[in-house]
């Protein structure tokens, strides 16, 4: 059976629907004092496949719920998806006395699950904070589907060198044109200075390439110094569009922003599903 978290109603029917298994019933509160409830009543299957975005803080207390309530069902096996995995960029201790968040989170996902699943992990070594080792799974194929077709000597931007075999792989499944990326240099903690490659983008349509877009600041400055570009579009598999990125992307110039449903919202126009499922089979 298939346990949505809230976050990820729409990704956990779309999975559903493709490995032809029920959608469990799940109910999400809140008490008074403000306490989260999410449970799964009438739960009746051997393994439970818990879909859920930690996009929150909320919305990681909730998976462990859902882990635990599937268990307390009788659930044998609990799988746990993260289409998006809240803190996965905090990796590392940034300052003597500070956490590895990532790794904390991680610890606390794996006391509830036999096997756990993340799509587009940003730092692939989190995998290794999971008990036992998360599997990756790549949805940034999925991007290609959405984009429009007849792009113009399309150029495929990745926002840095180590990002290019994402744009590559958006590229492979569009079928034709360039990749290439962004040069970025930082300045210092917070201050990240990217500046175009040489690549000729004039008259061609540009789709720039990232796992993750949250405030947008630094790719709307990258975009705002392309000279003479066709369209720009952004394809992205983890859409955040925190605060005003939404507002950046657009007066940079970008003209549409596709993104997965691993964080669902209105730039959504492609299912991770298909890439979850075919993990899940094996």
């Amino acid at each position: 059976m298939i346990v949505s978290g809230s976050a990820s109603q729409t990704l956990a029917a779309a999975l559903a629907a493709e490995l032809g298994e029920e959608l469990a019933p799940v109910e999400y509160d809140r008490f008074p004092d403000g306490e989260l409830l999410a449970a799964v009543p009438d739960f009746a299957a051997e393994r439970a496949i818990v879909v859920a975005s930690t996009v929150s803080s909320d919305a990681h207390l909730e998976l462990l719920q859902l882990q635990d309530a599937a268990r307390e069902a009788g659930a044998e096996e609990v799988v746990t998806v993260l289409p998006y995995m809240g803190y996965g960029r905090q990796d590392d201790a940034f300052e003597a006395g500070q956490p590895v968040s990532a790794r904390a989170v991680a610890r606390a996902i794996s006391t509830g699950a036999d096997r756990v699943l993340t799509v587009n992990p940003h730092e692939s070594d989190v995998r290794r904070f999971f008990e036992p080792t998360a599997e990756a799974i790549d949805a940034a194929g999925r991007l290609a589907e959405p984009l429009p077709a007849g792009l113009v000597d399309p150029v495929f931007l990745a926002p840095d060198a180590g990002a290019t075999e994402l744009a590559g792989t958006v590229r492979d499944g569009y079928g034709t044109g360039d990749v290439d990326h962004f040069e970025k240099r930082r300045r210092s903690g917070t201050d990240v200075e990217v500046t175009p490659s040489d690549v000729d983008v004039a008259g061609r349509d540009v789709v720039v390439v990232d796992d993750i877009v949250a405030t947008g600041s630094t790719m709307s400055e990258a975009i705002e110094h392309l000279e003479e570009p066709g369209r720009v579009f952004v394809a992205c598999v983890h859409p955040l569009f925190v605060r005003n990125a939404r507002v950046k992307l657009s007066r940079a110039g970008v003209e549409t922003i596709y993104g997965t449903d691993t964080v669902e919202g209105p730039a959504s126009a492609v299912s991770a599903a298909p890439a979850i499922a075919d993990r899940l089979r094996q």
